[in-house]
């Protein structure tokens, strides 16, 4: 450990408990921890990073930390920003079932009341999607929600959206990073007492009547509610939310589109901090699925959704040809629901002559052949929703292309313009109306797969990722980005290495973003890109074959290959 940045650390520690500004359950914290130089060092060598969306970091006390006063000194930033930009600015602020979610929701709307800005703020637990929807619907400047998405649970996060309900971008960002950095201290953050912001109309409380307005917007984008009626009978879903925020909205647009037979999993229902069912809340983890599963076989399920804590993560499991569940991959359920909208749209004469399909550069090429089938336009863009929602308003000022649909492979996907953030609810109900659908058909959505896989091409896609924490693993991160920049071999598992992309320079008009992308002779691709959120490294794979064993022969021959390269350098430089 850096001899310099320990007594930095240690300095920083005897500021808090220095400080009259700190409570004193804080200060207790700290002194449970005085003998520790490791601890302290992790809470106090930096400050927790606002990065190109927001922060997210471990729950306690520390400048490393998120904390009422982290939260209160970014929003002071936040504030600033506003009002430099705007004469009379308003801000909504939602926040999931985690730990400290209401006060660190409470703490940001006192603060802003306190810089003289209106915030909205909802009166219980909200969805992600439905802030960003509120965020227009209200013709606010900015928005707030606070969550950690899917992480541990002694996580918690602090996300920042635009006037246009998309997560701020790196140049609005920027200004916001300035702001917060002007902010030299705790005692610089203005804060406005509850009663006196409320009697002031600083702080509103939203309800029921946003909440009716977002599940109506959603069920706008429904393609054939018709068919929902003549199958709902003998249709049967259960869906979990992984307690969070799903739960009531996901129910409330299932039920107003007819279907009748929603079970929820009741273990998983109640908002829960700890998510004590799961190891981890996350839908793109099948273990997420395991009490569902069971609950599905139990009552002869069709279709089995799943939430993340804050809603804008959705996972489908469908059955497969022998009545197993199959659990759907990012982007499985994406090329459904591309073909879904785009095959419904087209048959009722709905499906414009411009229009765009919006995904990632880590996302499968399944959804672009689709796509490109229907003569819709398709876009790529850097990881990320912000950019996705930045390229929707992008089409909505210009008009030259009417935004469809955007999903990234990591269970994020959003139909109709009513917001610019991912959103579950909506994709629960297309997923759950596709499988509708199809069975008036007489069709499963797992031979709908299939048959996609015959007409587009046998796509296989994968992620790998490798945790590394604390100041060693940003250094092993770093450490393996800059190896791989510089010194990339020829061929992987036996195939010519043809096109290097380095995002960090800033290609095809996109942002600069550490990520490298590795293109094969055969048409297979990965993708080396830091997480942005978490401590980890995140390896995409995706390859196509001739048949699916093809597929996943090469899949797994260059997921082998690289991790092999990874592991081996991460073994080598641990301490």
């Amino acid at each position: 450990m850096n001899t310099h940045i320990e007594e930095q650390a240690a300095k920083n520690y005897q500021l808090w408990m220095d400080s009259s500004i700190i409570d004193e359950q804080s200060k207790k914290e700290l002194r449970d921890i005085a003998n520790n130089k490791k601890e302290i060092t992790d809470r106090f060598y930096k400050e927790l990073e606002f990065g190109t969306g927001g922060l997210r970091g471990v729950i306690g006390a520390g400048s490393n930390r998120i904390n009422l006063y982290t939260v209160g000194k970014v929003t002071q930033g936040l504030a600033a920003a506003l009002t430099a930009e705007y004469p009379s600015p308003s801000c909504v602020i939602a926040y999931d079932s985690r730990h400290y979610s209401p006060e660190f929701a409470q703490e940001a709307a006192l603060v802003l009341a306190g810089n003289g800005i209106k915030a909205y703020v909802f009166e219980s637990l909200r969805p992600t999607p439905e802030l960003s929807f509120a965020v227009r619907h209200l013709k606010a400047e900015a928005g707030i929600v606070i969550t950690a998405s899917h992480n541990p649970p002694e996580y918690n996060g602090y996300k920042v959206y635009g006037a246009d309900g998309g997560q701020i971008t790196p140049a609005s960002a920027a200004k916001v990073i300035e702001a917060i950095q002007n902010v030299s201290s705790f005692e610089e953050v203005h804060k406005m007492d509850r009663a006196e912001a409320e009697a002031a109309g600083k702080l509103v409380w939203l309800g029921q009547e946003m909440d009716d307005a977002y599940v109506e917007a959603v069920a706008s984008i429904s393609q054939h509610p018709d068919v929902i009626q003549e199958v709902s009978e003998n249709y049967r879903i259960v869906y979990t939310p992984l307690h969070g925020t799903g739960n009531v909205p996901v129910r409330a647009v299932l039920d107003r589109l007819g279907f009748q037979h929603v079970d929820v999993v009741p273990e998983q229902e109640e908002p829960d901090a700890n998510f004590s069912t799961v190891q981890s809340p996350n839908p793109e983890e099948h273990a997420a699925f395991e009490i569902a599963i069971a609950q599905a076989k139990a009552s002869g399920a069709d279709l089995i959704l799943g939430t993340d804590p804050d809603a804008d993560r959705m996972g489908a499991v469908i059955k497969d040809d022998k009545g197993e569940f199959f659990i759907l991959s990012g982007n499985q359920s994406g090329a459904i629901m591309v073909h879904y909208l785009l095959e419904s749209m087209k048959n009722k004469g709905t499906l414009p002559l411009n229009g765009a399909i919006i995904k990632t550069i880590v996302t499968s090429e399944m959804g672009a052949s689709i796509a490109d089938a229907y003569g819709m336009k398709v876009f790529n863009t850097l990881t990320g929703f912000k950019y996705i929602g930045e390229k929707m308003t992008e089409f909505q000022n210009t008009g030259e292309y009417s935004y469809i649909f955007g999903y990234e492979e990591s269970y994020g996907y959003l139909a109709g313009n009513y917001a610019r953030d991912k959103d579950a609810v909506v994709a629960a109900m297309l997923i759950a109306e596709a499988g509708a659908y199809y069975k008036s058909l007489g069709k499963t959505l797992y031979e709908v797969l299939q048959e996609l896989y015959q007409t587009y091409g046998y796509f296989a896609e994968k992620l790998e990722t490798r945790t590394l924490k604390g100041i060693e693993g940003v250094q092993l991160i770093a450490g393996i980005m800059s190896t791989w920049r510089e010194q990339a071999p020829g061929e992987i598992a036996g195939i010519p290495l043809t096109q290097t992309e380095d995002f960090s320079l800033g290609l095809y008009d996109l942002p600069k973003e550490n990520v490298l992308k590795y293109h094969l002779e055969d048409g297979s691709w990965f993708c080396l890109r830091p997480s942005g959120t978490e401590p980890k490294i995140k390896i995409y794979f995706a390859v196509q074959g001739e048949s699916y064993e093809d597929a996943q022969r090469k899949i797994a021959a260059l997921t082998s290959d690289i991790m092999t390269r990874i592991d081996a350098y991460i073994q080598e430089h641990q301490s």
